[in-house]
């Protein structure tokens, strides 16, 4: 029952802005096969999910405090998040789960008010079908 636990916090602080990865705890579950696929994806996808509200929770409440030294996104990555998701708007957070750009879309998202019923449509689309996706790579070489 800890591994669960273990992938829910790996994929959890993954979401965030934390340098986190859930790919190889959820990787090394599959691999185990001690657990049902559904649960380590819904775990995983769960955890990833809460971590992206937390982004945008953030952003939602703290913008004003976006240019002190300590706040976790530097302002080149800010602007490059802001830059795709004014173009794109919403859709964007289906790039949610890319690394480098993902979690500082979720975060903009709720700087710039984005509604929370469509961030979360999209952010579960896409958090869940990267794990989805990722599972049928990994069946594939085993």
């Amino acid at each position: 029952m800890w591994t669960l636990g273990l992938l829910f916090l790996s994929a959890f602080g993954a979401a965030t802005l934390l340098p986190l990865q859930s790919e190889a705890v959820l990787l090394g579950l599959l691999a185990e096969g001690s657990h049902s696929v559904v649960v380590l994806i819904a775990v995983a996808s769960l955890g990833n999910i809460l971590g992206s509200c937390v982004n945008w929770y953030l952003g939602f409440k703290i913008e004003h405090y976006k240019h002190k030294k300590w706040f976790p996104v530097s302002e080149q990555k800010m602007l490059q998040a802001q830059g795709i998701y004014q173009k794109y708007g919403f859709w964007s957070l289906l790039l949610s789960w890319v690394p480098l750009i993902g979690d500082p879309i979720t975060l903009i998202a709720g700087l710039l008010k984005e509604n929370f019923i469509r961030f979360l449509l999209m952010v579960i689309l896409a958090k869940t079908g990267r794990y989805v996706v990722l599972y049928f790579i990994f069946i594939g070489w085993f």
